[in-house]
């Protein structure tokens, strides 16, 4: 029996292979993978490689599935389950490990990266990754194309978790890509008063307007700064959210946070360019609070799967566009110009 999968070999090199399926071992996992999304991490492998990432390699990493087949020794886990693939396979044994930060173990792997991903019609689960629960089982009735949207909100679910955010607060996220919209949708789950999206993108912005934010801002053709503070009342955002990989977003975040303001670099900035200029004078006056964040755990994914299939979330109309495997490297590029807010390999459409 084989499978296709789409194989990185190397910067903008991506081949669609027809391989055997691999054998199921004790302990292990096999899926059938029904869809996998595509994120920003997956375009940057594909333009410049990882250095988790040796090809050639499947990647692909917001994957939902069905089990299809168990091995020996296996259990919690059975034939016909739908399933959601956590990302992070971590050691289990250190001080983060025990407190269930596995994001934060020092010898993590990852599904996607060092192990094969779910660009492929089938993926088989590590015995490390079946022992330390990296499948989160869903509902009978769930929709996996959805589903393939729990990672990503997952990380979501763990940026917010440092910022607190009170009823009626006033939230500013910078970034209206999907990371962004689901910040939105999340933070008025929690309770927002007004919430601001602004990205420097006309396009992206015009995207976003299904999660409908009280206000879109392109900060490109006006001053951001400057109309947060109009919007409230001189005061600054009470919590701001940098969903962009953008340095002068983050310095920005510092002169329009209100006092007692709780801002998140969400986005990483590239390992060649990650120095900002930080006003920590700011911090020290107003008692901001700022955090950094960084993928997320099991939890979380369980608490993303629940706003998910419950539709406090409705993560479903961030999907713009559902691609055949065959299609992958199109989807990337769709990505990468924003003209996708979420693209979607799904092997239904093989």
């Amino acid at each position: 029996m084989t499978l296709k999968a789409a194989f990185f070999l190397g910067p903008e090199k991506m081949e669609i292979r027809e391989v055997e399926v691999p054998q199921v071992e004790e302990g292990e996992v096999l899926l059938r993978v029904a869809a996998c999304a595509i994120c920003g991490t997956d375009v940057r492998i594909f333009h410049h490689g990882h250095s988790h990432v040796q090809p050639p390699q499947t990647t692909g990493h917001e994957i939902a599935g069905e089990i299809v087949e168990v091995g020996k020794g296996v259990e919690g886990y059975k034939v016909g389950d739908k399933v959601v693939v956590i990302t992070v396979i971590s050691c289990g044994r250190c001080r983060y490990c025990r407190r269930g930060l596995q994001n934060l173990c020092p010898e993590q792997k990852y599904i996607g990266y060092d192990y094969p991903g779910g660009f492929a019609e089938f993926l088989k689960i590590p015995r490390e990754g079946v022992e330390r629960g990296n499948l989160l089982v869903l509902p009978p009735d769930a929709d996996l194309l959805e589903a393939s949207l729990v990672e990503p909100l997952s990380c979501v679910v763990n940026g917010q978790s440092y910022l607190n955010i009170g009823f009626g607060e006033n939230v500013l996220v910078i970034g209206a890509g999907p990371i962004g919209c689901m910040h939105v949708e999340l933070a008025r789950n929690r309770g927002a008063g007004k919430i601001f999206l602004a990205d420097i993108s006309q396009e992206r912005l015009k995207l976003a307007q299904v999660v409908e934010a009280d206000e879109y801002i392109n900060s490109q053709e006006e001053n951001l700064t400057q109309r947060i503070l109009e919007l409230t009342d001189n005061l600054g955002a009470d919590v701001i959210i940098v969903a962009a990989s953008s340095g002068s977003a983050q310095e920005e975040a510092l002169e329009m946070v209100a006092p007692q303001g709780r801002i998140s670099f969400f986005g990483g900035l590239p390992r060649e360019n990650p120095t900002i200029k930080f006003d920590s004078n700011v911090v020290h006056y107003k008692e901001v609070g700022v955090f950094g964040v960084f993928a997320s755990h099991a939890s979380q994914y369980e608490e993303a799967a629940k706003l998910i299939y419950s539709g406090r979330v409705r993560a479903k109309r961030l999907i713009t566009h559902v691609l055949s495997l065959e299609e992958v490297v199109k989807g990337i590029d769709l990505v990468r110009q924003g003209i996708a807010l979420k693209a979607v390999v799904s092997m239904e459409n093989n």
